[in-house]
């Protein structure tokens, strides 16, 4: 999902559950994934580097440690520290971190899960052109016509809520929607919704959208935006056709956005909002991918396989450059709602300050009193990465010099305070201060080449701590 994809952060694209919880919360505007979806789970859930935690890459073992694709032996997961703690651990959704039974979410100290293990790209079932199983529990269930993804997830968030709020447990739920991945697909009614309403082509979406940004703090005024990266609107042959992809991702959206409205309101009529931490991020960046590997089927249907391609996600990640894979900030922002009405007195704010979704572990920890383990099963365990990032939900400021390392596929940035240093596989580095220059428009690598060695010295000793390889990794 874009960085501009919902209404709080630009969007024209109905999303009022997620503006809601904003407005009555949080919003993080600067916050950092590692700019794929398992690298980014991987780190989410255990506190570290993806790197760390045996993901350098994907789910697909390349022989090294920091490459096996699976959890390594000295992590440990949020889920099994807050089960020790008496919580009910949910999980629901895309799990894309193992999908054998010694490294599905059970093993990893999930209590509850209904989802994929295997991965996502799914969203009617059976799915077309992928193998892909869906498990309640231990459980292999066959999902009938009238599944859909998005509100199956729910059903079953909601249902695991409910029996721990009856068994008075508290609980740890990881909510993992495909939405808005594609395949675009999506249900007749959602599509018909937007059907039309991307007429006006790329540019006009992408400037409204940028505007809007402007106006609601969400960008400083000074900002510029990053060039176009996407085709001229009269040059296209099907105008129609560009239109419906992106009513259909919008669509997706739009009903992610409805289930977490349903959600919402089941723990408010169980009296359990209140009191109720929710964190909304997205684990990377709009794609560039330009896929059709059945372009005989109906777009949006069960029967499709589409992407909306590079032009609708330079609008996606309006105002930033490059896209999902990259370590631009196309590719690893995104926004960060944090919503807690008996924890948060000053709502509705904005918050500028870096954060990064290894930081959302030792946050959960404190908000749990719970301790982080030294040992597990006899292994010593690496130290978490991040920082409890609550006192900058209370206000506060960060501390100066935050760092923040990145790398996929080669492609590699190190951000240190305001200093961004990156890289796309392959080619030069490129220097930007973010401060004065968030859409990374004026490289300064000749003019602050002292920063810029520091950066890359920095770099290569996270590099070689982490276990990196030069892309692309030779299997071992």
């Amino acid at each position: 999902m874009g960085y501009s994809d919902i209404g709080c952060t630009g969007s024209e694209i109905e999303t009022p559950n997620l503006d809601a919880l904003a407005e009555n919360g949080v919003l993080f505007t600067n916050c950092y994934n590692t700019s794929r979806c398992c690298p980014t789970r991987a780190s989410l859930l255990t506190g570290l580097y993806q790197h760390q935690a045996g993901y350098g890459y994907m789910d697909s073992d390349l022989g090294y440690p920091a490459y096996q694709g699976r959890f390594r032996n000295n992590v440990v997961t949020i889920a099994q520290v807050l089960q020790k703690n008496n919580y009910r651990t949910i999980m629901l959704g895309k799990w894309h971190l193992g999908h054998e039974k010694e490294y599905d979410p059970l093993a990893r100290g999930f209590d509850r899960m209904y989802g994929i293990p295997k991965g996502g790209g799914v969203y009617f079932y059976p799915c077309v052109g992928r193998d892909r199983q869906v498990y309640l529990n231990k459980e292999l269930v066959t999902p009938d016509s009238t599944w859909y993804s998005t509100d199956a997830f729910t059903d079953y968030a909601i249902e695991f809520s409910r029996e721990a709020i009856t068994d008075n447990k508290p609980f740890f739920m990881y909510l993992a929607y495909i939405a808005p991945h594609f395949p675009l697909q999506a249900w007749p009614g959602d599509i018909n919704k937007y059907r039309g309403k991307y007429s006006k082509g790329y540019e006009f979406y992408r400037q409204q959208r940028f505007e809007k940004q402007k106006k609601l703090g969400i960008t400083e005024a000074t900002t510029k935006l990053s060039p176009p990266d996407y085709d001229e609107w009269d040059s296209l042959e099907d105008k129609e056709k560009e239109d419906l992809k992106m009513a259909i991702y919008a669509a997706q959206i739009d009903r992610m956005d409805q289930n977490i409205g349903r959600l919402v309101s089941v723990l408010k009529e169980q009296g359990e909002l209140d009191n109720t931490i929710i964190l909304f991020f997205s684990d990377n960046g709009g794609t560039d991918a330009n896929l059709n590997a059945f372009p005989e089927a109906e777009l949006g249907s069960r029967d499709s396989w589409t992407a909306y391609g590079k032009n609708w996600g330079n609008v996606s990640n309006t105002p930033y450059r490059k896209y999902k894979t990259f370590t631009h900030e196309g590719g690893i922002i995104t926004p960060l709602i944090v919503h807690w009405p008996k924890g948060i007195k000053s709502v509705g704010r904005l918050s500028h300050e870096p954060v990064h979704i290894t930081d959302i572990f030792p946050t959960i920890l404190s908000l749990t009193q719970t301790q982080y383990p030294k040992r597990l099963k006899g292994k010593e365990l690496m130290p978490l990465v991040g920082a409890d990032i609550m006192p900058l939900v209370h206000g506060e400021k960060q501390k100066p010099n935050k760092t923040m390392f990145f790398e996929h596929q080669g492609n590699q940035a190190a951000r240190i305070g305001n200093w961004k240093l990156v890289k796309t596989h392959n080619l030069n580095w490129e220097l930007y201060n973010l401060k004065e220059d968030p859409t990374e428009l004026n490289n300064l690598i000749n003019k602050q080449k002292v920063i810029a060695d520091s950066l890359k010295n920095q770099f290569n000793h996270w590099a070689e701590q982490c276990g990196l390889k030069p892309w692309p990794v030779n299997k071992n």
